[in-house]
């Protein structure tokens, strides 16, 4: 992939100063891996604010401290996904409305890429819009993103008419043009999943059920959708890859109200909890020596739930904890230098709070740091 020209990050936000007055307060969550580990094992945060995105960056492997917030400006941001390539760059994906030329409203998708922990981002680049006539702002959805094992940008939209768009880059580096991967009903933010076998799969939960897409091959073009009469509720779905080029699905159903996770071939499992309509958090690492799933998520009174199981054991049990802090959005989970899980949400003052794994076994956390300037 290609590299591109780097410009400033913006300015250091303190106490609701400068860079226009920005607040250092999120206006809530963003989409997808917003808790990143870089190359050199720091973890740096992102959330959206008004006038563009506030970013947070571990002083030190492992932590503490955290330098922040510093404040990206991009002009009418209405939503961030962000997501991370093996080769540790982080690509931000946004939902843009904006007067054109004529003064009429228009929507596109932009992107911007980190290169390295706490350095500047790259020039925002407009994606454009799938539609050939492009519609007032807020039919076009929000957009998600997945990087292939060759740091190749997948991004996917919902497009007006119900199915699955695509856009993504070319081995020169250059974009190529919107495909329209078909479907119908397909509900907002689908789950992409990139693959260590150098795929990319992604689902999404529709009117009808379930819609699967895949590659065939790294590279290749997407085989589907694959229809399956299940009931997710739709934005719910998350992806976590729990074996070797295998996939599975997270996501709240919508007859129980509890979560579920699901691979293709199988029926899914209940997991209990009640989380909100919003994707959960998921993360693979090693319990007691155990290989586990862990997940967070907002539940239905606003408060963030952390829970864990075994990979792809899901029906020995699954354990859920309530915490007492309450957040926006869906939390993110990563792990940090030290191989500790780390978790992060947004607090209803829209101040971020991270806790960390705690010494000794089983899985507990710290108190909440709230990040401030």
């Amino acid at each position: 992939m290609r590299r591109r020209s780097a410009g400033p990050v913006g300015a250091s936000v303190k106490d609701g100063r400068a860079a226009g007055e920005h607040r250092e307060a999120a206006s809530g969550a963003a989409h997808g891996d917003w808790l990143t580990r870089g190359k050199d094992g720091r973890l740096t945060l992102y959330v959206p604010t008004d006038g563009g995105l506030l970013r947070w960056t571990e002083t030190a492997v492992g932590g503490p401290g955290w330098s922040g917030p510093h404040f990206v400006p991009v002009a009418g941001l209405t939503h961030l996904a962000v997501a991370q390539g093996a080769n540790g760059y982080v690509h931000f994906l946004g939902r843009r409305e904006r007067e054109g030329a004529d003064s009429t409203p228009g929507v596109d998708i932009v992107h911007a890429i980190q290169y390295q922990t706490g350095l500047a981002f790259s020039d925002w680049r407009s994606l454009g819009n799938p539609h050939r006539v492009p519609e007032e702002p807020g039919p076009l959805a929000v957009p998600v993103g997945a990087v292939a094992r060759d740091g190749t940008v997948h991004v996917f939209v919902r497009g007006a008419h119900g199915g699955l768009m695509l856009r993504r880059e070319a081995p020169n580096g250059k974009w190529k043009a919107w495909e329209d991967l078909g479907g119908g009903g397909a509900g907002a933010q689908p789950a992409a999943l990139a693959l260590t076998d150098g795929r990319i799969e992604v689902c999404v939960a529709a009117e009808t059920g379930v819609l699967a897409w895949s590659q065939s091959k790294p590279g290749g073009d997407f085989t589907g959708p694959r229809g399956f009469s299940l009931r997710p509720v739709p934005g719910t779905v998350a992806a976590l890859e729990t074996g070797p080029g295998r996939a599975t699905f997270f996501w709240t159903d919508a007859e129980s109200g509890g979560a579920a996770a699901w691979r293709a071939g199988a029926w899914p499992v209940a997991l209990g909890g009640t989380p909100a309509e919003r994707p959960c958090a998921v993360l693979r690492t090693s319990l007691d020596g155990y290989d586990c799933v862990v997940l967070a998520y907002r539940d239905q009174d606003g408060t963030a739930v952390l829970g864990m199981g075994g990979t792809e054991n899901e029906a020995a049990g699954f354990w859920w904890y309530a915490l007492t802090e309450s957040c926006q959005g869906a939390p993110a989970l990563a792990l940090d230098g030290r191989g500790r899980v780390v978790m992060a949400l947004i607090g209803a003052d829209g101040r971020p709070r991270v806790a960390r794994q705690e010494d000794g076994d089983g899985l507990s956390l710290t108190r909440w740091d709230v990040l401030g300037g």
